[in-house]
């Protein structure tokens, strides 16, 4: 017989046990606190709400998160009866061990454990806890050894943290949800600290108001898809340490010179941003005037559906963000041979640590794709090109091909289907799947003849 793994007899372990619910539940209390950790994760994984509801009362430690059990298929019940077992207050004449939850982390994070155990001390600790509330490790920081939250009593002094990341859809789903939330904190009477690290709202005037009863200082990264700029201002002001903004589908209405410089001074006071993505956001000759407020070191810069101009392309090239990017995005802006000049001297500063590219959609033919060939193939460390959608014939799709070989972290290209493949006009006429067929054959050849089998050449039918 095959041995077992310990990890997979403890989880059988659980899975037995879980099935007689009434009996677990009643014995919580006697459980070694060490095994509530290996029970929780399975009565995630199997859908057990009211022993969830159970566990999270008498959790012995002071942070527990959801983390890598959580997917975006989770139901919303299983995070609903956590919340429901949220002792906010003390329970009156209770005679029970009780909990000594603080943190309470509902995020989907594959990096993060269940809890958090103290590092050279035997004070709470909790690698994730808000710096905008009382319970703060960060806030705690060096104090361990004058503080002590060991003692219940201490511990009950601090207001407890509710940490989730919202995505306001306007779904009925997301609605009670966030119903149960605010119901959650009002009834704690400011005991509880609502902290949203994540946010992400469709359609911002139909939630002003709930975002009036969040406390946007906490916020790491904001996605605003449809809304004015001068209401993004009026977000923007209330936070300080965002690392990642995306807009889309700004009222051009909005874009006049005031509020556009507003928005700039909001971003000039974001030092930890590293992500910036911009779409359907016009930035015609104005490109110049948003670089200048960013942070030199921006990782990450998406800026799909921003009608850049010859200006902007020149700009984008020189500036100093371009010798740290990692990630760029232009997609949907046609880049024309007048564009290419300041697009080769972008790729060339790029190339030292540019991991991926998108040039989507931008109507680049044979002859401005052969001009930048030069610089790409000096990109080292790029690990994704995605190109498709451009009128690039079969030949110089080969030719790329042949220079993109020796960047051996390559591994994933996107590419146009050749003109070829189409009747009539392109992406206008008839799909030729037999043509199509042809060149993936073709290509995998002479990826295989070069001995790339490691670099995956993939399109997708529009």
């Amino acid at each position: 017989m095959d041995l077992k793994d310990p990890a997979s007899l403890l989880d059988l372990a659980m899975q037995c046990l879980l099935k007689n619910e009434p009996i677990i539940i009643q014995s919580l209390e006697e459980i070694p606190r060490e095994l509530l950790i290996p029970l929780f994760c399975a009565a995630f994984l199997g859908g057990h709400k009211k022993t969830l509801t159970a566990i999270v009362k008498v959790w012995p430690f002071f942070c527990l998160h959801v983390g890598k059990l959580r997917s975006h298929e989770t139901h919303s019940a299983l995070l609903k009866a956590m919340i429901d077992g949220l002792q906010v207050l003390p329970a009156p004449n209770s005679a029970s061990r009780g909990s000594k939850l603080k943190i309470l982390d509902l995020r989907q994070d594959a990096n993060c454990r269940t809890t958090c155990f103290p590092i050279r001390t035997k004070s709470p600790f909790c690698f994730h806890s808000c710096s905008y509330t009382q319970t703060s490790s960060r806030k705690r920081k060096g104090k361990h050894s004058t503080v002590n939250l060991g003692s219940e009593v201490q511990l009950s002094r601090y207001p407890t943290e509710l940490l989730v990341d919202l995505s306001l859809d306007g779904t009925l789903r997301t609605s009670t949800f966030l119903s149960l939330l605010l119901s959650k904190v009002e009834q704690s009477s400011g005991a509880l600290h609502l902290c949203c690290r994540d946010l992400q709202v469709d359609k911002l005037s139909d939630y002003n108001n709930t975002l009036k009863l969040l406390n946007l200082l906490c916020i790491d990264h904001l996605a605003v898809d449809q809304a004015s700029l001068n209401d993004i201002n009026t977000l923007l002001s209330q936070m300080v340490h965002l690392d990642s903004l995306s807009l889309s589908k700004i009222t051009l209405t909005s874009l006049n010179a005031k509020i556009f410089k507003s928005f700039l001074t909001q971003l000039e006071r974001m030092d930890n941003l590293q992500e910036l993505n911009l779409s359907f956001f016009c930035l015609t000759n104005r490109l110049h005037k948003l670089l200048r407020v960013l942070p030199h070191d921006l990782d990450y810069l998406n800026l799909p559906f921003c009608e850049l101009s010859y200006r902007d392309f020149r700009f984008l090239s020189q500036c100093p963000q371009a010798a740290h990017l990692k990630l760029l995005n232009l997609s949907n802006n046609p880049i024309s041979w007048e564009d290419c000049e300041p697009l080769q001297t972008l790729m060339e500063n790029v190339s030292g640590t540019l991991q991926h590219l998108e040039i989507n959609h931008c109507l680049i033919t044979d002859s401005t794709i052969f001009s930048l060939l030069p610089a790409l193939s000096h990109c080292s460390h790029l690990r994704v090109l995605s190109f498709a959608s451009n009128p690039i014939t079969m030949s110089m799709l080969m030719r790329v091909l042949e220079n993109l070989l020796p960047l051996m972290e390559l591994k994933y290209v996107i590419y146009p289907i050749p003109v070829h493949c189409y009747e009539r006009w392109y992406f206008q006429g008839t799909l030729d799947r037999q043509k199509l067929a042809d060149v993936q054959v073709q290509l995998k050849a002479m990826l295989q003849a070069a001995q790339r089998g490691d670099m995956n050449w993939i399109t997708f039918s529009e």
